[in-house]
């Protein structure tokens, strides 16, 4: 599903990541841990073409998504992507159901499509009561779990997570990792996870461990 070859890059004089080398199977769930600094998010931004490498190849789903135009990358990494990040990134000023609808509306789904594709998938993650609440009215668990519906409302291949249960208290910790999986096997969906969270890394099919820019 990934296929991350020779990967550099570097900000400035620091050389953050060194000839990386990486694939992760398709419905796999992948846990990239290190110390910070190591270059888990830059690996992990660049996957989801939200950074370019100085050098070096990136294919998802068959895609070599390296290369591409500002606007058929966008288009593809808002077809084929979901992000989870550590702090749910919902907008203040709209309810949950709106939040979720956003990347429909982007990829140009009909309105009606989007709500009712953003309902089911709040329903199926517990939050039927919480549609017309706006983010200052949700517990954390409750946002991230908002953030989650937000990148499966386009049925990605890839779903990106940057330390996301990283602001979460133990329960709600526990219930995203096992939403995750539960997800996963419903749907198929390929997770790359960048984590601190050496119990998340535990249970994930494979952990990538990552030093000064390298896989080890």
């Amino acid at each position: 599903m990934i296929e991350v070859q020779n990967i550099t890059k570097s900000y400035g004089q620091l050389q953050v990541l060194k000839n990386v080398n990486l694939h992760v199977n398709q419905s796999e769930i992948v846990s990239i841990v290190g110390a910070s600094g190591a270059g888990k998010t830059t690996l992990l931004q660049i996957m989801g073409t939200l950074d370019k490498p100085d050098s070096g190849t990136v294919i998802i789903n068959g895609q070599k998504v390296t290369g591409l135009n500002d606007t058929n990358v966008s288009d593809f990494r808002n077809r084929n992507i979901g992000f989870v990040f550590q702090f749910h990134q919902l907008l203040p000023e709209f309810t949950a159901l709106e939040n979720v609808m956003i990347p429909a509306l982007i990829g140009r789904a009909k309105e009606w499509e989007a709500k009712k594709k953003a309902k089911e998938l709040l329903e199926l993650l517990g939050l039927s009561s919480r549609l017309e609440h706006k983010p200052n009215e949700l517990s954390g668990g409750e946002k991230q779990r908002v953030a989650v519906a937000r990148a499966l409302i386009n049925n990605p291949a890839v779903i990106l997570a940057d330390e996301p249960s990283g602001s979460l208290d133990t329960e709600n910790k526990i219930e995203l990792h096992k939403l995750f999986f539960d997800l996963r096997d419903q749907f198929g969906q390929t997770f790359v996870i960048v984590t601190h969270d050496e119990e998340l890394a535990k249970i994930t099919d494979r952990t990538i461990y990552m030093k000064d820019g390298f896989i080890l």
